[in-house]
């Protein structure tokens, strides 16, 4: 008989345990949603305490007459669900030799922001540039246009946002800008900037909101 004394574990804690059991991940997770630790991610590329304290809703609340906000046209990629940073941009057209020459160069925990022109023709960024982005320090990147190697991204601790997948690889011309203003989704995009992207969408404000 379960409960009696002596004779093993109560049933309240035998429900616990099993409660406890079904959770893949750790209890700090559950209290901090907008953390960047993600399960599926290498042991070696997890960062438990990078954690975005604020949201981009509660930024809307709080700061809304200074905010920017994107239109929900971006799909969610990469390993980091919420991510933020100083801006840093690229413009260019089906040709990534600018995105590639940024993530190979020291990120400082900033957000390259990609105007690809809404192209779905080719994919601007893939593996290979998103473990170079990881390795120099960039904490995301947001394209207007597509990726490839979305199983291997998902494995990084970046975070992405795309208008979606594209097998085909951009074309390498060496043409393209940097660090000049952007515009699309609704929102212009200036170097220092800075953004704010979590599952709710992309805010962007001139100035550090945390």
């Amino acid at each position: 008989m379960v409960g009696g004394a002596g004779t093993g574990p109560s049933v309240s804690a035998i429900r616990t345990f099993l409660l406890l059991s079904a959770i893949p991940y750790p209890l700090s997770a559950i209290r901090h949603p907008l953390s960047a630790y993600n399960p599926g991610l290498p042991t070696e590329s997890r960062d438990p305490t990078m954690t975005i304290t604020k949201g981009t809703a509660d930024h809307c609340d709080e700061h809304g007459d200074e905010l920017q906000v994107c239109e929900p046209i971006f799909g969610m990629f990469g390993g980091r669900r919420a991510f933020a940073g100083p801006v840093s941009t690229v413009r260019c057209f089906e040709d990534n030799s600018r995105v590639k020459e940024a993530v190979e160069s020291p990120g400082e925990g900033r957000v390259l922001v990609v105007d690809g022109g809404g192209s779905r023709r080719r994919a601007l960024f893939g593996g290979n540039l998103g473990t170079a982005a990881v390795r120099n320090g960039w904490a995301g990147i947001i394209i207007h246009g597509c990726i490839r190697d979305s199983a291997e991204l998902a494995q990084l601790n970046l975070g992405i946002r795309a208008l979606g997948t594209m097998p085909l690889r951009s074309d390498k011309r060496g043409e393209g800008e940097r660090d000049v203003p952007v515009r699309f989704a609704g929102v212009t995009f200036r170097p220092g900037d800075h953004v704010y992207v979590d599952e709710d969408g992309v805010v962007v404000a001139h100035r550090p909101l945390d």
